[in-house]
């Protein structure tokens, strides 16, 4: 009888232990900024939401559809800012990383490989400052790059995935550019091609587009989040760099595009990578959120850089 009764005292403490597990751990607050560690790129959380996806029509050759509809159930972080100059200095000399010394740089007519150039370098006719969103990089060094800070932070950090970077980029906005759909109107919060652009010393003028009318008052890069933010509270999502994001380029979307946040990986791998949001030196068309780059996952260029996210 006392085994029975010894029994019964068992199961009701497992029972109670069971009735107390802590409840799973809520996601931060959208807008919640974090920062893992004293160098850390700052990430803001962003809620889930849904939107539609893509554009129909382009470019020649570059069409942006088929839209369609993706909903992301989760929230995740976005780099407050593109990854600094400083911020990549630090991964360069944590981890003896090699980069390339031949950038592709504007020289009038094209964009010409240029011994002596790359991340320290980007052909600004100074070294770049590291309060600037880092230049020159690959997609494979941007990968390096958050593979070493979740190793640092014990965090989960990545490249965003497109449609995360569309979602992050539109921030509720429906319109042609995520500030309206004039083209005109988008310098508080982009670095983009402007009238500021008549400023720069030739090879760099003039460019090879007509500049939007505005005046965002950088001639080239401007330092990381130093126009105003979007309603996520993300900076430079347009303009400044061109931002490399996880997805393999298709053209158009096929139709087993991922609907649900996630990347587009390929059956077979990649011949391309998709880059997203345009650059200081990126003609106005290309500032829209729904034009997708397609380049090499090893090309340098003076306006390609990259932003992390972090898993929640």
């Amino acid at each position: 009888m006392k085994h029975i009764l010894w029994g019964a005292v068992v199961l009701a403490a497992l029972a109670s232990c069971d009735s107390k597990a802590p409840a799973p751990i809520a996601a931060p607050k959208p807008g919640t900024i974090i920062k893992d560690c004293d160098t850390c790129p700052e990430v803001v959380v962003i809620p889930p939401g849904s939107f539609t996806q893509g554009f129909d029509g382009g470019e020649p050759e570059r069409y942006e559809g088929k839209p369609h509809q993706v909903k992301i159930a989760y929230s995740f972080a976005v780099g407050k800012t593109e990854v600094t100059t400083g911020q990549f200095r630090e991964f360069v000399e944590a981890t003896g990383h090699q980069t390339s010394d031949v950038c592709n740089i504007w020289d009038g007519k094209t964009a010409l490989a240029t011994p002596g150039t790359g991340w320290r370098n980007p052909g600004y006719g100074r070294p770049a400052a590291d309060n600037e969103p880092v230049a020159c990089v690959t997609w494979v060094d941007g990968k390096a790059y958050a593979d070493w800070l979740s190793k640092k932070t014990g965090k989960k950090y990545r490249l965003l995935t497109e449609s995360e970077w569309e979602y992050a980029a539109r921030a509720g906005a429906t319109t042609y550019y995520t500030w309206g759909d004039d083209p005109n109107g988008g310098c508080e919060i982009a670095n983009i091609g402007d009238q500021s652009v008549k400023d720069l010393p030739p090879p760099f003028t003039p460019r090879p587009f007509t500049p939007a009318t505005c005046n965002d008052g950088y001639s080239f890069i401007a330092p990381a989040g130093a126009l105003k933010a979007n309603a996520f509270g993300v900076h430079d999502m347009i303009g400044s760099v061109w931002e490399w994001v996880e997805d393999c380029y298709v053209f158009p979307y096929p139709d087993n595009t991922p609907t649900d946040g996630s990347a587009y990986t390929g059956p077979n791998g990649c011949d391309r990578r998709v880059s997203k949001g345009g650059s200081w030196g990126s003609a106005p068309e290309r500032q829209r959120p729904t034009f997708r780059g397609r380049d090499p996952e090893t090309l340098v260029s003076q306006v390609f850089g990259f932003r992390i996210a972090r898993d929640l």
